[in-house]
This record gives structure tokens, C-alpha cells and sequence, in this order.
């Protein structure tokens, strides 16, 4: 199937009546999401949650993940298992191979719920730019050497395009940070940490919400604010319970 084009990095406004939250790697860890809007008061109407993808996989419920796309608040950039899930319906990626990262959530979907799920995610942008100035911030999935001029142009080579998606050379210590000047602050997931770090201009917030022992976080970028929950804390408080917004 050709793939859709699709302006790779999406730029918006800065929030002038609400909020801007940024959410690391969700993995199908819906509980979570839904205790932290409501710990942070969210407001569909005014606030925006701008997600560093990976909404799919590991997790319970990716199926409920996916929902969020259709809500008019929420904002992901693509990440390497939506870009798996997109590469399966193509026909361009095994089956068993995403199995085996989380995807078998998906073995008994039919294909036709598969490629609308597909479908959608293909138009999710790489990269999404937030405000100008001093206010600016960046979101992406991995991790991206180069300024903000570069990050704009969209200009992405295969190879940027894969280190957008699955690059770990900075979180593991590999790369130099100083590939970064002239970038904002830019929040990404994919390598899960421990605890929020700070990387050169990177920001990474995938705190392994999936995991025994990780926890979904949400950071304020403006407000240099942030919230984390397990999804097992999260429910003991009755989150499964709770609406989305």
C-alpha cells in the first residue's frame, strides 16, 4: 500500500487560554492516563496532552489507547510501534516480529479493524512543534541531532527518520548531546528511564508505565511541573472507574 503524505513535523500555537501537557509512552496504560487528568484537572476544552507516542503494545489496552485519537484534545507524534502496527498492515512487517514487542494484543483483530487503526496512525506527524521564542517546545518519539531549523525544514533522511523512531544512542550514552545545539527543549520516550532525564536539549519521559515496577508520567513543560502513577496505584484509587475527558 503507498504510504499517505504527511507533513512530517506539525507546528501549533501556543496555548494562550489553557494548559500544554506532555505524556511519555503510554503503552495501552489507560488507568494511568485517566488518574493523572484527573489529578491535574484537566480541561478537554481549554487544555491539550501532546503524547511522545507509543500509544499501543505491552500494556492492557491499546484498543483504548488508540481511542484517543479521536479525541479533540489530544495530540501524539508517531512512535515505533505505531510505525510497526502501520508496517504489519502494510504487509512490509511480520506478524510474529511485533508479537514479539508487544503487538499480540492484535493476534485475533480483524483485519480490517487493523488497517482503520492503520489508517489513522499514518497521519500522525514525526515530529510536533509547540509555541516560538523562549516558549518553544519540540515533541518526538526517540531522539533527533540538529537544530530547530533542521528539526522545521522536515527535510528527514531514512536514517533520521529511524532514529526519530528508534534511536537510543543518547539515552544510552552513545552519542554526543552537544549534536543539539540550537534545539529546544524537546520531550521524546521510547528508552525507558527510571526517572524523568534531562539529556542536552532532550527531556525523556517514558517512565516504563508497562513495566512491575514503572509508572505512567505527565510533564507540564511551562510550568517545568510533573506527575507519575503506576497503573497499579492508579487503579487501587479507582481510576478504571473513571471517564475520559
Amino acid at each position: 500500500m503507498a504510504s499517505v503524505l504527511v507533513n512530517p513535523v506539525q507546528h501549533h500555537s501556543a496555548n494562550a487560554s489553557g494548559r500544554d501537557f506532555v505524556v511519555g509512552d503510554l503503552h495501552g496504560c489507560v488507568d494511568a492516563l485517566r488518574y493523572l487528568l484527573r489529578t491535574i484537572a484537566f480541561d478537554p476544552a481549554r487544555d491539550r496532552l501532546f503524547s511522545v507516542g507509543d500509544l499501543v503494545d505491552r500494556g492492557e489496552h491499546s484498543e483504548q489507547a488508540l481511542a484517543l485519537l479521536d479525541k479533540a484534545w489530544f495530540f501524539p507524534v508517531l512512535g515505533n510501534h505505531e510505525d510497526t502496527l502501520c508496517g504489519v498492515a502494510d504487509g512490509r512487517m511480520r506478524r510474529q516480529w511485533w508479537y514479539g514487542i508487544g503487538g499480540a494484543w492484535a493476534a485475533d483483530l480483524p483485519d480490517e479493524r487493523l488497517q482503520h487503526y492503520a489508517e489513522q496512525l499514518r497521519t500522525l506527524p514525526l515530529v510536533r512543534v509547540v509555541g516560538s521564542g523562549k516558549e518553544r517546545f519540540n515533541i518526538l518519539h526517540a531522539e533527533f541531532f540538529g537544530s530547530d531549523a533542521e528539526l522545521d525544514a522536515g527535510n528527514f533522511s531514512a536514517d533520521t527518520r529511524q532514529q526519530l523512531l528508534w534511536g537510543r544512542g543518547l539515552a544510552l550514552g552513545n552519542s554526543d548531546p552537544g549534536r543539539q545545539r540550537g534545539l529546544s527543549l524537546t520531550y521524546c520516550g521510547h528508552t525507558p528511564m527510571r526517572d524523568i532525564q534531562q539529556i542536552g536539549s532532550q527531556v525523556f519521559i517514558d517512565t516504563g508505565a508497562f513495566g512491575p515496577s514503572g509508572k505512567l508520567t505527565i510533564v507540564e513543560p511551562q510550568a517545568l511541573r510533573r506527575w507519575s502513577v503506576s497503573t497499579e496505584d492508579a487503579r487501587a484509587d479507582g481510576a478504571a472507574a473513571l471517564a475520559l475527558p
